[in-house]
């Protein structure tokens, strides 16, 4: 008895060993952001400072967007768009090329994390039915660069533009200007690079997924364009905030328990990272001086080491040339795994559906975003130069 009993222990202790590691590496960036943030507070005591730490506007504008996506993914809307898309194509080449591009324009009203979470499933499940899961790793890898790509050309795109347009009030024009050129540099090419695919003739065997309720998608279009009148400062965010959380108590209550609260946190905990380090003499002449070398250069070289979201929050601090570290932190999260969140979603997506395969994965990966990264960072320069 006592044998069979210490066995179920260490049974229920390798369970929950397994357990914290998932949630670890599920939340990885939100843990780091938080252990950051931690060790910021004990050089810079508590005070009424913390308060202005806090961009209230961007919490609200990306809470409404989250909640808004999460309800259209509850009635299987961008399931079913991506089905109808990828059914108008007859080969291989065609899926992909769809595949990739429903991520890339969806992270423009999905923002970058969302759309990776939408499409990146629908993506390994068609390529399953269609019996050719030897692309799933270049599928993923283009998904994820089109998911970082696409949705730099909008201010809700991508968290990192949300934020910088808010905290420097960029006028919409000079935004889309900015990113204009790298977003057009991006979309050839992304399209370049599948083109390599054979186009071989596949079909999905599957049968064809029910459109949701015509009223539903309809209302939460509504929605979602308040949610972009808030990003542009039509009307104070907290009136917006108040009308887009009481609608969807109203119509599904459950989209509010599905948005990622822990994106919300990530984004509070590098507010006070970021307010803090401003506040540290000696690390705020550091970086001052760092990114008044180059903001694009640098901008992109720290996206690689703490990822793309925190760089934009803590060099926001350091500079008032907005325009290169906006272009910095959209490139920048091509390159390492930790470079984007939206990355790191891929990578944990592609280790749960293809085992054992993580390592060639990588090889693949890096590949592919130092090419794109050296040609859009170019890309950047000659953006900087015609502005």
């Amino acid at each position: 008895m006592q044998a069979e009993s210490r066995g179920q222990g260490a049974g229920h202790a390798r369970r929950a060993a397994h357990l914290f590691l998932q949630f670890v590496k599920s939340n990885a960036v939100l843990l780091i952001a938080l252990v950051a943030a931690g060790i910021t507070c004990i050089f810079v005591p508590f005070d009424r400072e913390y308060l202005g730490y806090f961009d209230l506007r961007t919490l609200s504008c990306l809470f409404c967007t989250l909640g808004v996506v999460a309800a259209l993914r509850n009635i299987r809307f961008f399931e079913w768009l991506a089905d109808i898309i990828v059914r108008c194509f007859g080969n291989m080449r065609n899926i992909v090329l769809a595949l990739v591009f429903v991520t890339y324009f969806g992270s423009m009203i999905m923002a970058n994390d969302m759309a990776l979470i939408t499409f990146l499933p629908l993506g390994y499940f068609v390529l399953e039915s269609c019996g050719n899961k030897k692309i799933v790793a270049f599928t993923f890898i283009m998904q994820n660069i089109a998911a970082n790509l696409g949705g730099m050309l909008t201010p809700f795109g991508n968290p990192q533009n949300l934020y910088l347009f808010s905290y420097y009030s960029i006028p919409t024009g000079e935004f889309f200007k900015i990113m204009a050129m790298p977003f057009a540099v991006a979309f050839v090419l992304i399209l370049a690079t599948c083109l390599f695919v054979k186009p071989v003739k596949a079909e999905v065997l599957t049968a064809p997924k029910v459109r949701p309720p015509l009223w539903r998608i309809l209302v939460y279009f509504a929605l979602f364009v308040l949610s972009v009148l808030i990003v542009f400062r039509v009307f104070p965010y907290y009136w917006g905030l108040l009308a887009v959380t009481l609608a969807l108590l109203l119509l599904d209550y459950r989209a509010l328990l599905h948005v990622d609260y822990g994106l919300l946190l990530t984004f509070c905990a590098f507010f006070v990272f970021s307010g803090n380090m401003a506040r540290i003499p000696a690390v705020a002449a550091l970086l001052g001086g760092l990114i008044a070398l180059d903001p694009l250069a640098f901008g992109t070289l720290s996206c690689q080491c703490i990822s793309n979201v925190p760089s934009a929050v803590l060099l926001s601090r350091f500079t008032t040339d907005y325009a290169r570290l906006l272009v910095a932190v959209n490139i920048g999260g091509l390159g390492t795994p930790i470079a984007s969140l939206a990355s790191l979603i891929t990578l944990n997506t592609y280790r749960r559906v293809c085992p054992g395969e993580t390592k060639g994965y990588l090889v693949k990966y890096l590949a592919f975003n130092v090419l794109f990264l050296a040609v859009l960072l170019g890309a950047g320069y000659l953006t900087m130069a015609v502005l």
